[in-house]
């Protein structure tokens, strides 16, 4: 997962009713003392994309334009923070004039896919830049060692300039021109994004429809006029917060909100009157006629049938045993043509082929420094409980890697050898081992202390930011222990539990997660005896 972020000062703000605000931000001065600088923000996205971290700058003012009659215009230049000159746009340049406007982009990467090392923001020859942090599955054309964010580059730009009718606005082939919400609506595959197009003086930014990358906003603000887009908030934000939900430390932040799903824009403009920068934001709705469908579908709840009932209550008694492998022997007896159309086995089949686009082997970053190859070390890991999303999981990811890969399974305890989690999680290792014997699994047992992570919380907070109830801090630092995947492992000659461990570090880049199937496929207890009881409900 990579870390995107844009600061934009100089400009006045106006948000538009589609935002369901109407807000004129006071002119943010560049020189404006802020809560925290450009160097927080790095500082914090770093650990996000430990491959490489980027800056490069917009800058902008106000004048008139020889090309088009003497109006006036906005002029851009853009400048390297790694060079000693800028690079001049295709589209404005110095001038001599002193800029007024600023945007600077962030970001850093944590590369999957290409055969190259790439190091982001990306620009390209018409003075486009762009941050990217996602993955792209359908949608857009790509090859095999291709990377995502250098295609979606080429894509972006060759679309339109135009922020709406972009019909009227062809190639010189004479083919039309796709605008960038017609470009985004089409891939398939979690993404946030920040676009500058240089051409129309227009920054784009956004989240996937079903927001599977986070990009928060801070939306300029009399304490601080800055628009902010960032992936994760800076530490200074939690840390200079004086207002807390209660009396245990957990602060309350709302300096940051999360952007909704959608795509949006920032058209950079003069105010007419005089030289100020003015930049409205719009928000665009999806193109794909199925994604509407998709944004606008509402959960019902559907009453089984009597007759489904009887014979679910029938089936259960009649098993001989309590095993999830005696299930999936009922399924394999039924029909094929029940096989193919029974929504279970379609939903496992496009569970299963999610997991293969994540993880197969020839599209994954090629130049790293880790040799999976020859190591046997699998770059993918399952974050695993023990509980039915995680073993369904890890079974999947079974079926879409070579035997000859090691697959590791990041466990966090807090409660030692004692929690739930642990003891269905070494539960859950003999089961895999029993159905796949010729992997190797590693279970890898995290240990902590919620009373001793004190300074970690706050860096926590941070991160889940604008999450900030005791639920999302406890499954926030759960997932980030899990996530550094620094634990113990057991002696694999060891018949039981109570063999030494020792340190183990994972390599992974890849992490899969299961999250609410335990309340999505009634995974718990409580939903087993209650469906003994031949009752659907509760």
């Amino acid at each position: 997962m990579c870390g995107i972020a844009v600061i934009v000062c100089g400009i006045r703000i106006i948000l538009s009713s589609t935002l369901n605000r109407n807000f004129i931000s006071p002119l943010p001065l560049l020189e404006q003392q802020t809560l925290f600088s450009v160097d927080d923000i790095k500082a914090t996205l770093r650990r996000r994309g430990p491959d490489s971290l980027g800056c490069k700058k917009v800058l902008l003012r106000s004048g008139f334009s020889s090309l088009c009659g003497g109006e006036q215009d906005v002029f851009a230049f853009v400048e390297d923070e790694d060079s000693s000159e800028g690079e001049a746009c295709r589209m404005g340049g110095g001038g001599g004039k002193e800029f007024t406007g600023e945007l600077q982009f962030v970001g850093a990467t944590l590369q999957l896919r290409g055969v190259n090392p790439i190091v982001q923001p990306l620009l390209d020859v018409s003075g486009n830049i762009l941050v990217y942090n996602g993955e792209i599955f359908g949608g857009i054309q790509m090859s095999s060692d291709s990377n995502d964010t250098e295609i979606l580059m080429q894509h972006l730009g060759q679309c339109c300039s135009r922020i709406s009718s972009p019909h009227n606005e062809n190639h010189t082939s004479g083919e039309r021109r796709s605008s960038v919400p017609e470009l985004l609506s089409r891939i398939k595959g979690p993404w946030a994004l920040i676009y500058w197009q240089s051409s129309s003086k227009t920054l784009w930014f956004g989240r996937d429809a079903l927001g599977r990358r986070s990009l928060l906003v801070h939306w300029p603000t009399k304490e601080d006029p800055r628009f902010l887009l960032s992936s994760v908030s800076p530490l200074a934000s939690v840390n200079e917060s004086s207002e807390f939900a209660d009396g245990c430390g957990i602060a309350k932040i709302d300096f940051w909100e999360e952007l909704p799903c959608g795509v949006y824009s920032l058209s950079i403009g003069t105010s007419g009157t005089d030289e100020d920068l003015v930049g409205e934001v719009l928000k665009h709705d999806w193109t794909d006629p199925k994604l509407k469908e998709l944004i606008t579908w509402e959960r019902t709840s559907i009453q089984p049938k009597p007759e489904d009932l009887l014979a679910s209550h029938q089936k259960v008694h009649s098993r001989k045993e309590d095993s999830p492998l005696m299930e999936s022997k009922l399924v394999i007896t039924a029909s094929t043509d029940c096989l193919l159309t029974s929504p279970p086995q379609r939903v496992m089949m496009a569970l299963q082929e999610s997991i293969m686009r994540r993880t197969a082997l020839n599209t994954i970053y090629q130049a790293t420094s880790v040799d999976y190859t020859t190591k046997c070390n699998a770059p993918v890991a399952v974050l695993f409980s023990g509980g039915i999303d995680s073993m369904i999981l890890a079974a999947l990811l079974d079926k879409c890697m070579d035997a000859k890969y090691e697959i590791d399974l990041l466990n966090v305890s807090f409660d030692g050898p004692c929690a739930p989690d642990r003891i269905s999680a070494r539960a859950g290792l003999k089961e895999l081992q029993k159905i796949a014997p010729s992997r190797r699994w590693k279970l890898v047992e995290i240990d902590a202390d919620l009373l001793k992570l004190t300074s970690e919380t706050k860096h926590v907070m941070s991160l889940i930011n604008p999450s900030s109830t005791y639920m999302d801090l406890n499954i926030g630092i759960a997932l980030w222990l899990a996530a550094s995947g620094d634990g113990l492992l057991q002696d694999e000659s060891c018949k039981d539990d109570t063999c030494d461990r020792v340190k183990y570090k994972s390599a992974a880049r890849i992490l899969l997660v299961g999250s609410g199937a335990d309340e999505q496929c009634a995974g718990y207890g409580r939903h087993r005896t209650k469906y003994r009881n031949g009752r659907s409900a509760g």
